[in-house]
């Protein structure tokens, strides 16, 4: 039996006459076993205080838009009820160690009465008749699922409590249900397996279902593990690299030495084909592809290649010369610099190229042939992926499956189908399945980027009020060609014009920043320039940087006004949640503690995806410490405690949210203090791991906690990038305390002198590690 909620959307004044704010419709749809539909159309609900001077976020905001955007066609995913007793649903998003996968189970064990471990959560392949409902972005998964869902798994309970009843020969309102159990008042008893087929309906037909209120959780709101945890701390876990498929033999490619550059031909191609294991060797746009039988022999036959190149669009820039273009982007500020009587506090603060690479490189399984192509990956955008491998192999889309595998870490690298697409043409060009994996050194200097940016800011004040704050954020573009997750805005924001994919950038800007003071006239805009990059939607995409610009200032305004920094947003925060976890970390932290010279606290708040956040670190800048010694390690300054305060409204599992924002943490940390690329001469100079320098054990606080604040909002808001922003910014705002100078470039070690041995360019990865053990601690 399957249910659905019908396909329209609820009206805007409120809930269709009859329904409670509990009550929802939905179908039991025909089929053989119990299947409930969980339909979007009636997703969560967009709630919002108004002030009296609401910046854009504040009314509808990127939440909002992926939301309505996936209601149309929510009716078409489903909640199966099996006959061994279990329920299973195909996840219209993509899992990357978010824990979306566990949250969505114990959303379906809570309503249905089962559970966790018997709801089998999977990831849905692509499927374009879902149109925007497929995007996993924005931190939007648990935001846009969570009511529908629900409704699904409840309509499914409701069509076992009827089949039970007639089982049973008892009233349904006399029926218990438990762990998967129906039990009637006289001891009789029958199991959801045994009901599965009975449930079933011959005819789509009409429900209408109750939630259950709050108060009755049992499931959500509890810690619980991660449902597939014992399997990757195992190895069972199957990632992309694990599946077997037969004859995907391990393939690599050839870069070029400069960005984007391109291959003209292999000058020593039978040499390369002649050695061992190699089978076939095949020149595509990214570079010449090598397929063997171990990664290892790619790896070799990569470094004997001698290739002609052409040129890549960026040859012969560096840092330099691309944020000279940047600046002369800029929009002008718009308050004169000195109003009548009023003070100013101005800034310009720079933010380098920075690798958003995750720990599992780029990697596809493709097996293309005449007349179809299926595809194996991580993809958060898979039906704009799909459209593309068609394009590429010229097929139509409908020949083309790709299926969702969970990846090790996005980071907004798996919005785009890079490694899909290259995949499919490697195949399509040797006429056999590949197994397509990125070598490491490949990922910083030719995979996606987070954009070099500039911010300004210019604050205005005057007898202790703050009478306007203006910010120009100017960035390398933003690579929007996804879209919303299917094909019409990801054309649109691909039109050869640019003017398309600067739409989409503006529109995101405007929908994710806000500045929850009362700080008078409030204008943030953006503008961006350069689309020669391979760049997209790092966690957190322009709130980093946006938020570390701003506090900075924040911190300046203070201290021009003769006032404590935590005063002084306490004094001008107009949000009431914002207010709460500031309050919170600063309770906890002991804001204000006695700290040695050299040393200090930084504090900072951010607002967005239907939360709020604080974080306060404590920063030790000493000689002693700056310049301490790690063997081929990047040290510097060290945060030796941190306190993250979230509200997060409806917290579905409080485990996997501090998960959250440990890792969101380490991303602030990291882009405040020492990751960072460098360009010269058309190219990157990091390649792997070991020579960028994202957060390492020996920079993490070794005190950290996070304080979940009770939240009265009866939804969730978004979790897997809420910890970054804030966490970028206290980093800041504690260095420019500690050492009296505020940071204007980030990371604050960018132009440190470079100590790492540069990675050759030809040939473009480095040889196999033979000595590996030598370099364990």
């Amino acid at each position: 039996m399957t249910t659905s909620m019908p396909n329209s959307a609820l009206p805007d004044e409120g809930p269709r006459a009859g329904l409670s704010r509990r009550s929802f419709m939905g179908y039991v749809v025909a089929g053989t076993t119990l299947v409930a539909a969980a339909d979007l159309a009636l997703g969560t609900p967009a709630i919002a205080a108004v002030p009296s001077a609401p910046q854009i976020p504040e009314i509808y905001d990127l939440e909002d838009l992926q939301t309505d955007a996936a209601r149309p066609t929510a009716n078409l995913i489903k909640i199966t009820v099996n006959a061994d007793g279990t329920a299973s649903f195909e996840l219209p998003r993509s899992e990357n160690g978010q824990g979306i996968t566990t949250s969505t189970a114990m959303i379906i064990a809570e309503e249905l009465d089962l559970p966790v471990d018997k709801v089998s959560v999977t990831l849905a392949p692509a499927r374009p008749e879902l149109l925007f409902n497929q995007l996993t972005g924005g931190s939007n998964t648990t935001v846009s699922t969570y009511t529908p869902v629900r409704v699904a798994a409840a309509i499914a309970r409701g069509a076992l409590l009827e089949a039970a009843a007639i089982e049973l020969g008892s009233a349904v309102a006399l029926l218990v249900s438990k762990s998967g159990v129906i039990v009637a008042p006289d001891g009789g008893s029958v199991t959801y397996g045994e009901l599965a087929a009975k449930a079933a309906s011959p005819t789509t037909r009409q429900v209408q279902v109750d939630l259950k209120p709050r108060s009755r959780f049992s499931v959500i709101g509890q810690p619980v593990n991660r449902v597939d945890a014992r399997d990757i701390v195992t190895g069972a876990k199957k990632f992309t690299m694990d599946l077997d498929v037969p004859d995907a033999l391990p393939t690599m490619v050839c870069r070029p030495p400069t960005l984007n550059g391109s291959p003209r031909s292999l000058l020593n191609e039978a040499e390369v084909l002649a050695m061992p294991g190699v089978t076939d060797v095949a020149k595509v746009p990214t570079g010449i592809a090598v397929r063997a039988e171990t990664f290892g022999q790619c790896i070799e036959a990569i470094r004997a290649m001698r290739v002609d190149w052409n040129p890549g669009p960026v040859e012969g820039e560096s840092d330099q010369t691309i944020l000279a273009k940047l600046r002369k982007a800029e929009l002008p500020l718009a308050v004169p610099r000195v109003p009548l009587l009023a003070r100013t506090v101005e800034a310009r603060f720079t933010f380098m190229f920075r690798s958003s690479a995750a720990l599992e490189p780029f990697c596809a399984i493709a097996d293309v042939r005449e007349d179809r192509a299926e595809v194996w990956a991580g993809l958060k955008s898979p039906i704009v992926a799909q459209r593309n491998i068609a394009d590429a192999l010229g097929l139509p889309q409908t020949a083309v499956r790709v299926n969702v595998v969970t990846g090790g870490g996005s980071f907004g690298h798996k919005l785009f189908g890079d490694h899909a697409i290259e995949a499919a043409r490697i195949s399509r060009a040797m006429g056999k399945p590949v197994r397509l994996m990125w070598h490491r050194a490949d990922e910083p200097r030719q995979g996606r980027v987070h954009p070099m940016c500039t911010s300004r800011i210019r604050a205005t004040h005057l007898a202790g009020q703050v009478l306007s704050f203006e910010q120009r954020h100017t960035s390398i573009s933003t690579d929007f060609s996804h879209g919303l997750g299917e094909r019409l805005t990801a054309m649109a924001a691909e039109l050869p014009t640019g003017l398309g994919n600067l739409g989409f950038s503006e529109s995101i800007f405007a929908l994710t920043q806000e500045l929850p003071y009362n700080f008078g006239v409030v204008t943030q805009l953006l503008n961006e320039t350069d689309r020669r990059f391979n760049t997209g939607s790092m966690r957190n995409i322009y709130s980093p940087d946006v938020r570390c610009a701003n506090e900075l200032v924040v911190d300046q305004l203070a201290r021009a006004m003769g006032k404590d920094p935590l005063a002084f947003r306490l004094e001008f925060l107009r949000s009431k949640r914002v207010r709460a976890v500031l309050e919170k970390v600063a309770e906890v932290g002991h804001w204000g503690r006695s700290m040695p010279k050299g040393t200090a606290q930084g504090i900072a708040i951010h607002k967005e995806y239907k939360g709020a956040t604080a974080c306060l670190v404590e920063i030790d800048c000493r000689p002693e410490t700056v310049n301490r010694t790690v063997r081929d390690g990047v040290t510097g300054p060290r945060v030796t405690r941190a306190v993250f305060a979230v509200d997060a409204g409806l917290v579905i599992n409080p485990r996997g949210l501090e998960a959250q924002m440990m890792g969101g943490f380490s991303d602030g940390l990291a882009l405040a203090l020492t990751s960072s690329l460098h360009l010269r001469d058309g190219h990157f100079l990091e390649a792997s791991w070991d020579n960028y320098f994202y957060t390492r054990q020996w920079n993490v606080p070794p005190e950290f906690e996070v304080v979940v604040v009770p939240s009265e909002a009866e939804q969730p808001g978004g979790a897997g990038e809420a910890g970054v922003a804030a966490s970028m910014a206290a980093v800041a705002c504690a260095y420019a305390r500690a050492t009296g100078t505020m940071p204007t470039k980030f990371p604050i070690n960018h132009d440190d002198p470079i100590r790492y041995d540069v990675k050759p360019f030809v040939p473009p990865v480095p040889a196999a590690p033979t000595d590996g053990l030598d370099h364990t601690y």
